[in-house]
């Protein structure tokens, strides 16, 4: 594995994940093509997707044949762990006229290295949630728990375990997902029963 601390290693493109914490960096070598580090600046910007203040504004260094986006692990503990939308904008520094060339998603990780966090996706804490009601333990914090504006207590069996049925298909997609950005393959084996 290359030493990514060095800036020569740094990945191609926006990085998908960013742990809470992590010293991260990338370069856009595509871009500087079209638009000359020293004539332009590019910063990304990136909001979290269910609106609120938390914003992530890094701006790339001149590098000749690129643009390096880097944000120390000062900067990035300060971020709201979820997921987000960015934007990346070039501004021409002659003038500073600006416009946006590349739009995309970023999930903040919650860092494993402070107390009391909850890594559960959200889909993970409603199975959790869904089936200790099932099971008759729900813990205390259930009924606070809504889905379409009802509450948890308030539902039917059958809605429960439509609700957790569907909650499970959601984590089986996000482990499906986290196994492919790790090269995992999926089973291919069908199973059946007669």
């Amino acid at each position: 594995m290359a030493n990514l601390f060095d800036s020569t290693n740094a990945p191609e493109g926006e990085p998908t994940e960013i742990v809470v914490g992590d010293f991260i960096q990338w370069k856009r070598t595509d871009i500087a093509k079209d638009y000359d580090p020293s004539l332009y600046t590019a910063t990304l910007i990136a909001r979290l997707t269910t609106g609120g203040a938390s914003e992530i504004q890094i701006t790339a260094t001149n590098q000749t044949s690129y643009y390096l986006f880097a944000s120390s692990s000062a900067a990035s503990s300060a971020y709201v762990a979820g997921k987000y939308y960015w934007q990346l904008e070039i501004v021409r520094n002659l003038d500073s006229e600006r416009i946006v060339i590349d739009r995309g998603n970023i999930d903040v990780i919650a860092d494993l290295d402070v107390n009391q966090t909850d890594i559960r996706s959200h889909s993970q804490v409603m199975v959790d949630k869904i089936e200790s009601l099932l099971s008759g333990k729900a813990d205390s914090d259930v009924a606070s728990y809504s889905i379409a504006g009802r509450s948890l207590t308030k539902m039917s069996f059958k809605d429960l375990v439509d609700a957790r049925n569907f909650y499970k298909s959601q984590v089986a997609i996000e482990t499906a997902k986290l196994n492919a950005k790790k090269g995992i393959k999926g089973s291919s084996t069908i199973q059946a029963r007669f």
